[in-house]
C-alpha cells in the first residue's frame, strides 16, 4: 500500500490531492512542525535521511522529491489520465512544468520568505537597520523582479485553457499549485494576474482538493 509521510504547512499538500484524484487507496503518517523552529520532526529522518517531507513509500519503493512523487504515481496508478499522451504536444510542457515549479519559481518564492524574516527577526538595534537595508536591496533589485518575471510568464501561460499543459488537469497543475498559493499570499493575482487567481479558485473548488484538505494537517502558507 503507498503511504504518505505527511508534514503540516507543506508540499505533502499536493501529493494529498493528487492521491485523492487517483482514487487509490493509501494511508497517511502526520509530522508535525516543531513550535518554535518550524522545522520537520526528528522522526521523519527515520523515513528519509534528510528528513523531509513528503515522501511516499509504496512497498519496498522509497520517493522523495514532488515531482518525482508526481511522475511515480501518475505513471503506475492514473491509466493514462492526468498527463498529456506522449505523442501530444502538450507532453513536453506537461513534463517541463513539474520540474519548473520546484527548479524556478520555488528558489524566488522561498528568498522572498528568507528576506522577510531577515527584516523581521530579532537582532542588536544597531544591526537592524543594516540588515534592512541590505535585504531591502536584494528584495528591490533580485528577487522581486524574478517574483515578477515568473508570474507574469504563469499567467500567460494559463491564457489558452486555464491549465499548464493542454486542455485539462495535469499532474502538472497539481505542482504548479503549491507556488502558486504560496505567492498567492502575498500578492494581489485578483487584480494583477486574474487567469492565476481563476486557476487557484479552479482547483480551491474540486472535491478532490477539498477532500485533501480535510485529511491533511493545517495548510495554511500565508
Amino acid at each position: 500500500m503507498i503511504t504518505l509521510h505527511y508534514l503540516e504547512n507543506s508540499r505533502a499538500q499536493r501529493i494529498l490531492w493528487l492521491l485523492e484524484e487517483l482514487g487509490v487507496e493509501y494511508e497517511i503518517k502526520h509530522y508535525r512542525r516543531n513550535s518554535e523552529t518550524m522545522l520537520a520532526p526528528p522522526e521523519l529522518k527515520a523515513v528519509h535521511p534528510l528528513g523531509k517531507s513528503p515522501i511516499i513509500t509504496d512497498g519496498n519503493i522509497r520517493i522523495a522529491e514532488s515531482a518525482a512523487i508526481v511522475e511515480y504515481l501518475i505513471d503506475h496508478y492514473a491509466n493514462g489520465k492526468l498527463r498529456p499522451k506522449l505523442s501530444s504536444p502538450d507532453y513536453l510542457n506537461y513534463r517541463e512544468k513539474l520540474h519548473y515549479a520546484e527548479g524556478s519559481i520555488m528558489p524566488f518564492l522561498l528568498l522572498t520568505l528568507i528576506f522577510n524574516k531577515v527584516k523581521n527577526s530579532k537582532m542588536p538595534f544597531f544591526a537592524k537597520p543594516i540588515a534592512k537595508k541590505i535585504a531591502n536591496k536584494i528584495m528591490q533589485s533580485f528577487v522581486s523582479p524574478n517574483v515578477k518575471n515568473h508570474l507574469s510568464y504563469l499567467e500567460n501561460e494559463l491564457s489558452a485553457t486555464g491549465w499548464f499543459a493542454g486542455e485539462e488537469m495535469t499532474g502538472a497543475d497539481i505542482m504548479m499549485s503549491f507556488p502558486l498559493e504560496g505567492a498567492s499570499a502575498r500578492v494581489d493575482m485578483k487584480n494583477k494576474y486574474p487567469n492565476i487567481r481563476a486557476f487557484l479558485d479552479k482547483i480551491h473548488a474540486l472535491p478532490n482538493y477539498q477532500k485533501a484538505l480535510e485529511k491533511g494537517l493545517p495548510y495554511q502558507l500565508g
